[in-house]
């Protein structure tokens, strides 16, 4: 169905009311649920019957060929975030009409009919204020790694503290149930950690990427380890370490500012664990990254790796995205194949790989709400550009782990010897 235009105000303004026909033409046939589209004028679009699922307001004349002359990812994250376009209504919906004008192949004719019209709207938007970080130095190396974490983990304690849980974990939560609340979801993720490790009293645990220490607080008070976290981010490390002396658990845990290739190779450890780290490694250093782990490890200890994934076909795209730019910068997504076969190439027994998809969708839900919620203080303790990167970019995760677009794994691997691995034959001590 096409959509209609509601509002007659845009007939006194030529300009708006070539927007309208645009959207006719764009809009045809288009497999998305209702929605609204509202112009600077208050002429409103709508398509398909029913209330719309969200409405997109677009602020600016200008605002179109920003949108549509290159359509990208990248084009419509940066009008939404510079203010361009604003979304009202649920945040996830504006995603399926992404991926309808992203994804859509057009006639030559129809693609020269729609430039033409472009050409006789008026120039593009406002002039950006330039958000993204200006990484220095080699791809991966210790000192760009450095900066690109810093740039998004060092954004304000305070303004993690507004949408996170009590503990503050900044990674998928473990729901028993779709209902189950994010506070209880992530107490839940982190005891059946643990229980994947099968930690010990006495065992000594190294989490790489420990961020604000969520995990090895419950380890340490738990289940009687010595752990040891690392972080790139002097803000975690600050506030992690904070956490254990309150807790009064300082002569069992211990938080640095270090990169996982500095971690001495005196030191090994029983268990290692990686939450929401992987993801930086990139795929030019992941022999290093396991190396490095099995190096740590004593025979037969266990290599929890936790995290996200991208399918094989989303992997062979081109071009810088959003997230890329704006969010995770010299961040990589990889196919779970792809680790698994480095993994083992270095010498990992692959005992166990369990997707949590469905999971990191609804605790992506529970941060992008608990964020709009608290706007006005996000807004203080950042900036509006800031607080829309992280609104649009936690909301179009949930849609891509909702979709398959994205996957999220954890990968259970063991330093096994000639003896086997000496791992249970069952995992049945996982869930009880």
């Amino acid at each position: 169905m096409n959509g209609l235009p509601v509002k007659q105000s845009s007939v006194s303004d030529p300009v708006a009311q070539k927007c309208l026909d645009f959207f006719d033409r764009v809009f045809t046939d288009i497999p998305c649920r209702p929605f609204a589209i509202r112009l600077w004028n208050d002429a409103e679009w709508q398509h398909g019957k029913g209330s719309p699922v969200f409405t997109l307001r677009i602020n600016t004349p200008g605002a179109l060929r920003t949108m549509f002359w290159r359509p990208s990812e990248l084009s419509l994250g940066e009008a939404f975030i510079y203010g361009d376009i604003d979304i009202d209504g649920e945040l996830e919906g504006c995603f399926e009409l992404a991926g309808f004008l992203l994804g859509r192949r057009w006639q030559m004719a129809e693609k020269l009919r729609l430039v033409s019209e472009l050409l006789r709207l008026p120039g593009f938007a406002l002039t950006k204020k330039e958000a993204a970080p200006q990484l220095r130095g080699r791809s991966h190396s210790k000192q760009r790694d450095a900066q690109a974490v810093q740039y998004h983990y060092n954004v304000s304690n305070k303004f993690y503290q507004l949408w996170l849980d009590r503990n503050m974990v900044y990674s998928c939560a473990y729901f028993q149930e779709t209902d189950t609340s994010l506070d209880q979801a992530q107490v839940d993720k982190l005891d059946y950690l643990c229980r994947k490790l099968r930690l010990r009293q006495g065992e000594t645990l190294l989490d790489i990427g420990c961020g604000w220490g969520g995990l090895i607080l419950h380890a340490a008070k738990n289940y009687g380890v010595d752990a040891y976290g690392i972080t790139l981010s002097p803000p975690q490390a600050e506030l992690a370490n904070e956490r254990i002396r309150a807790a009064g658990l300082t002569e069992r845990c211990r938080v640095d500012v270090l990169d996982y290739r500095d971690v001495p190779l005196g030191r090994q450890f029983d268990k290692i664990v990686s939450v929401g780290m992987f993801e930086h490694v990139g795929e030019t250093k992941l022999p290093e990254y396991f190396h490095r782990a099995y190096q740590l490890l004593k025979p037969f200890g266990v290599f929890l790796n936790h995290g996200i994934t991208e399918t094989i076909r989303r992997a062979h795209q081109t071009g810088a995205s959003f997230i890329d730019k704006y969010v995770f910068p010299d961040g990589e997504l990889l196919p779970i194949s792809t680790s698994l076969r480095v993994a083992e190439e270095i010498g990992f027994e692959t005992r166990d790989v369990e997707s949590l998809r469905e999971h990191y969708a609804l605790t992506l839900r529970h941060w992008y709400r608990r964020l709009e919620s608290h706007q006005e203080e996000a807004i203080r303790l950042t900036s509006p550009v800031i607080y829309r990167i992280w609104r649009i970019y936690m909301a179009g995760s949930a849609y891509g782990f909702e979709t398959r677009r994205l996957g999220l794994y954890q990968t259970l691997l063991v330093k096994s010897g000639r003896q086997g691995s000496r791992q249970p034959l069952t995992r049945k001590d996982w869930y009880h």
